[in-house]
């Protein structure tokens, strides 16, 4: 698996659908980001960076290879921030519905 940056000619929303959905055509891909602000798509997965370019080439766009390379692994950071396990008398609780109330009764079910 690979990360594949392009600097792609992205104007406008129309723009970014259009290239998402040339590239999402290829076989191989794990996930697509695209910036619109900075110009680049990014292309997580096995597949050729030259076939991304030469896709996005067909619908009339120009693209270029910034850089290629293994995506970034997941850094310890961010499994810290994973939200913490309940306690197990939490998981016993259950979900209360509260109706409002019309009639100036109150009913809980």
């Amino acid at each position: 698996m690979k990360k594949t940056v392009l600097r792609v000619s992205i104007n406008c929303q129309k723009c970014k659908k259009q290239v998402l959905k040339a590239v999402t055509k290829l076989e191989g891909i794990n996930s697509v980001a695209v910036d619109g602000e900075k110009w680049t798509l990014t292309v997580i997965g096995v597949v050729d960076p030259v076939c991304v370019v030469k896709q996005i080439r067909k619908i009339g766009k120009t693209a270029e290879i910034l850089t290629v390379g293994p995506p970034k692994p997941k850094s310890p950071e961010s499994e810290k921030t994973k939200a913490k396990p309940l306690p197990h008398c939490c998981k016993d609780c259950q979900l209360v519905a509260v109706l409002p109330y019309e009639s100036g009764i109150c009913s809980i079910l």
